[in-house]
């Protein structure tokens, strides 16, 4: 599927744009990029499938076009794929993130 499309930059992924596996049986919708767009970092999509909003990763997307993204994903896969959980990065000053997650507590001076 989008076999005769050209490749977009992931940045440009459109909203909501299908999601197939492998052999193009439809997954869902993209619902969301992963990524660091400043450092042009990209790790994947947050997907919403009759599983729920799962997390695809970017090692697993082959090809985003303008009307699709295409994923190496398997039937095998596709029912073990991750619940998206929504993460915050931040900077720790030597170049490394740190992932956040929401439900963290905020301590102070720390």
């Amino acid at each position: 599927m989008f076999e005769d499309e050209p490749q977009i930059a992931w940045t440009a992924m459109p909203y909501r744009a299908l999601v197939v596996s492998a052999d193009g049986t439809e997954i869902g919708s993209a619902e969301s990029l992963l990524g660091d767009e400043r450092e042009d970092i990209f790790h994947g999509i947050a997907v919403k499938s009759k599983w729920g909003l799962v997390e695809i990763p970017a090692a697993r997307v082959k090809k985003i076009t303008e009307r699709g993204v295409v994923t190496d994903l398997g039937p095998d896969d596709l029912p073990r794929l991750q619940p998206y959980k929504e993460e915050k990065w931040f900077g720790i000053g030597w170049g490394g993130l740190f992932r956040k997650h929401p439900e963290w507590e905020k301590r102070s001076g720390s």
